[in-house]
Protein backbone atom coordinates (compact mmCIF):
# COMPACT_ATOMS: atom_id res chain seq x y z
CA UNK A 1 0.00 0.00 0.00
CA UNK A 2 1.09 3.42 -0.78
CA UNK A 3 1.79 5.07 2.90
CA UNK A 4 0.11 8.47 1.10
CA UNK A 5 -3.30 6.27 0.68
CA UNK A 6 -3.42 5.02 4.29
CA UNK A 7 -6.12 5.78 5.62
CA UNK A 8 -7.44 5.69 9.39
CA UNK A 9 -9.22 6.91 12.33
CA UNK A 10 -6.65 8.78 13.65
CA UNK A 11 -8.68 9.03 17.62
CA UNK A 12 -9.65 5.23 18.03
CA UNK A 13 -6.77 3.43 16.70
CA UNK A 14 -4.43 3.13 19.28
CA UNK A 15 -7.11 4.55 22.06
CA UNK A 16 -9.51 1.92 21.57
CA UNK A 17 -8.73 -0.27 19.46
CA UNK A 18 -4.58 -0.97 20.49
CA UNK A 19 -2.11 -2.06 18.32
CA UNK A 20 1.48 -3.86 18.99
CA UNK A 21 4.87 -2.01 18.75
CA UNK A 22 7.69 -4.52 17.96
CA UNK A 23 11.02 -3.81 18.15
CA UNK A 24 13.87 -5.47 17.00
CA UNK A 25 14.81 -8.34 13.81
CA UNK A 26 14.28 -11.79 14.00
CA UNK A 27 15.93 -13.73 16.76
CA UNK A 28 16.22 -10.37 18.83
CA UNK A 29 12.43 -9.03 19.26
CA UNK A 30 10.19 -8.12 21.76
CA UNK A 31 6.43 -6.72 21.65
CA UNK A 32 4.06 -4.92 23.47
CA UNK A 33 0.29 -3.63 23.46
CA UNK A 34 0.58 0.09 23.18
CA UNK A 35 -2.89 2.32 23.16
CA UNK A 36 -1.03 5.70 23.06
CA UNK A 37 0.17 7.11 19.94
CA UNK A 38 -0.69 9.18 16.85
CA UNK A 39 0.72 9.32 12.92
CA UNK A 40 1.32 12.91 10.82
CA UNK A 41 3.74 14.64 9.62
CA UNK A 42 7.59 15.54 11.19
CA UNK A 43 10.27 16.30 9.46
CA UNK A 44 8.57 16.19 6.18
CA UNK A 45 8.00 12.41 6.85
CA UNK A 46 5.36 9.93 7.42
CA UNK A 47 5.88 9.51 11.38
CA UNK A 48 4.00 7.54 13.94
CA UNK A 49 4.59 9.08 17.40
CA UNK A 50 4.66 6.19 19.85
CA UNK A 51 4.86 6.09 24.20
CA UNK A 52 7.16 3.28 25.95
CA UNK A 53 7.78 3.16 29.81
CA UNK A 54 11.30 2.40 30.38
CA UNK A 55 10.51 0.01 32.83
CA UNK A 56 8.72 -2.39 30.19
CA UNK A 57 11.00 -5.32 28.75
CA UNK A 58 10.23 -3.81 25.23
CA UNK A 59 12.06 -0.39 26.05
CA UNK A 60 15.30 -2.47 26.03
CA UNK A 61 14.61 -3.76 22.20
CA UNK A 62 13.36 -0.21 21.01
CA UNK A 63 16.34 1.44 22.65
CA UNK A 64 19.27 -0.70 20.56
CA UNK A 65 17.00 -1.19 17.37
CA UNK A 66 16.12 1.19 14.63
CA UNK A 67 13.13 -1.53 13.50
CA UNK A 68 9.82 -1.49 14.63
CA UNK A 69 6.44 -1.86 13.69
CA UNK A 70 2.96 -1.01 14.53
CA UNK A 71 0.64 -3.75 13.73
CA UNK A 72 -3.40 -3.23 13.98
CA UNK A 73 -5.86 -6.31 14.42
CA UNK A 74 -9.10 -6.90 13.98
CA UNK A 75 -11.82 -7.22 17.07
CA UNK A 76 -11.00 -10.72 18.15
CA UNK A 77 -7.34 -10.39 18.59
CA UNK A 78 -8.53 -8.03 21.65
CA UNK A 79 -7.70 -10.76 24.44
CA UNK A 80 -4.57 -11.25 22.81
CA UNK A 81 -3.20 -7.95 22.46
CA UNK A 82 -4.31 -7.77 26.30
CA UNK A 83 -1.47 -10.46 26.65
CA UNK A 84 0.88 -8.58 25.11
CA UNK A 85 0.52 -5.47 27.46
CA UNK A 86 0.19 -7.74 30.79
CA UNK A 87 2.80 -9.82 30.22
CA UNK A 88 6.59 -9.17 30.11
CA UNK A 89 8.71 -10.93 27.69
CA UNK A 90 11.48 -11.51 30.00
CA UNK A 91 8.62 -14.36 31.79
CA UNK A 92 7.22 -16.31 29.04
CA UNK A 93 6.80 -16.01 25.25
CA UNK A 94 3.84 -13.40 24.99
CA UNK A 95 3.29 -14.94 21.15
CA UNK A 96 3.09 -18.62 22.43
CA UNK A 97 0.49 -17.47 25.15
CA UNK A 98 -1.39 -15.28 22.75
CA UNK A 99 -1.79 -17.19 19.83
CA UNK A 100 -0.17 -15.28 17.49
CA UNK A 101 2.61 -16.06 14.65
CA UNK A 102 5.53 -13.83 14.39
CA UNK A 103 6.18 -12.70 10.46
CA UNK A 104 9.87 -12.10 9.95
CA UNK A 105 10.17 -8.93 7.55
CA UNK A 106 12.65 -6.60 5.90
CA UNK A 107 12.46 -4.03 8.05
CA UNK A 108 11.25 -5.70 11.14
CA UNK A 109 9.05 -8.16 12.58
CA UNK A 110 5.13 -8.49 13.60
CA UNK A 111 1.86 -11.30 13.27
CA UNK A 112 0.89 -13.42 10.70
CA UNK A 113 -2.69 -12.06 12.20
CA UNK A 114 -2.36 -8.64 11.72
CA UNK A 115 -4.40 -6.65 9.85
CA UNK A 116 -2.35 -3.71 9.43
CA UNK A 117 1.18 -3.01 9.89
CA UNK A 118 3.24 0.31 9.38
CA UNK A 119 6.99 -1.19 9.08
CA UNK A 120 9.08 1.99 10.59
CA UNK A 121 12.53 3.32 11.40
CA UNK A 122 13.27 4.74 14.29
CA UNK A 123 14.36 8.51 14.17
CA UNK A 124 13.87 9.82 18.23
CA UNK A 125 13.69 8.38 21.18
CA UNK A 126 13.33 10.84 24.03
CA UNK A 127 12.27 10.68 27.46
CA UNK A 128 9.51 13.02 28.43
CA UNK A 129 10.61 15.63 31.19
CA UNK A 130 7.56 15.12 34.13
CA UNK A 131 8.42 18.83 35.29
CA UNK A 132 7.03 20.32 32.54
CA UNK A 133 3.58 18.46 32.36
CA UNK A 134 0.33 19.72 32.93
CA UNK A 135 -1.69 18.77 35.85
CA UNK A 136 -3.86 16.17 33.47
CA UNK A 137 -0.76 13.90 33.09
CA UNK A 138 -0.51 13.60 37.11
CA UNK A 139 -2.92 10.86 37.73
CA UNK A 140 -0.57 8.60 35.22
CA UNK A 141 2.46 8.95 37.16
CA UNK A 142 1.48 8.84 40.51
CA UNK A 143 2.41 5.75 41.56
CA UNK A 144 5.49 4.44 43.26
CA UNK A 145 7.19 2.83 40.35
CA UNK A 146 6.57 6.16 37.86
CA UNK A 147 9.55 7.67 38.75
CA UNK A 148 10.61 7.90 34.56
CA UNK A 149 8.00 9.39 32.60
CA UNK A 150 7.21 7.52 29.13
CA UNK A 151 9.99 7.83 26.40
CA UNK A 152 8.55 9.70 23.23
CA UNK A 153 9.55 7.52 20.06
CA UNK A 154 9.26 9.03 16.32
CA UNK A 155 9.69 6.71 13.86
CA UNK A 156 9.45 7.18 9.90
CA UNK A 157 6.74 4.93 8.36
CA UNK A 158 8.38 3.27 5.47
CA UNK A 159 5.79 0.62 4.56
CA UNK A 160 2.13 -0.68 4.92
CA UNK A 161 1.33 -3.93 4.65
Amino acid sequence: MDIKDFQTFPFTKFDKEWALLTAGVENDFNSITISWGGMGTFWNKPVVFLFVKPVRYTYEFVSRHEEITVSFYDKKFKKALGIFGSKSGRDIDKAKAAGLTPKFLEGGVTYEEAAETLICKKLLMQTLDKEKFPEVAAPFYSLPNEELAHYLVIAEVTKII
